[in-house]
């Protein structure tokens, strides 16, 4: 399970320090894609094989489905760390998440979510607000189409 939040700079490489608690879970390759609003997700080799299995299983003749799927695939990256610990964000993944300095890296239990500090602010300041609510919403098994 991946849980925190911690801070490093993106490198003009597109070089980003991977937490060291995180390394370890990750393995030797993993998937790094896009994610929804604007941060991208890194998923180890196995849950990235679980979210394959049930995309698999989207009717193709809908058209959200060919949407979705052709967004989160063709953003994905095969990577690996490096000797300091870093991986290699692509230029059009940096592009998305509006990665240009400081980044913020949270564990959201089965991936590892990459954000700008700044995307990271103000969905904090967006639904910090709303957080009793949301919660109140899905842990009562009202319909989160309500919020």
């Amino acid at each position: 399970m991946f849980m925190g939040e911690h801070h490093h700079n993106i490198d003009d490489k597109n070089r980003l320090v991977i937490p060291s608690m995180y390394r370890d879970c990750l393995g030797e390759n993993f998937i790094v894609t896009r994610g929804l609003e604007k941060c991208l997700y890194i998923y180890t080799e196995a849950e990235w094989q679980k979210l394959v299995n049930q995309l698999a299983s989207l009717p193709f003749t809908k058209k959200d489905a060919r949407i979705f799927i052709r967004t989160f695939f063709s953003a994905a990256a095969s990577c690996s760390l490096d000797r300091q610990g870093r991986i290699n964000i692509t230029p059009e993944q940096a592009v998305y998440a509006g990665l240009n300095k400081e980044c913020v890296i949270i564990g959201v239990n089965d991936r590892i979510e990459v954000w700008s500090k700044e995307n990271w602010d103000k969905f904090n300041d967006e639904y910090s607000e709303t957080l009793e609510s949301v919660a109140e919403h899905l842990f009562n098994g009202d319909s989160y189409d309500s919020l």
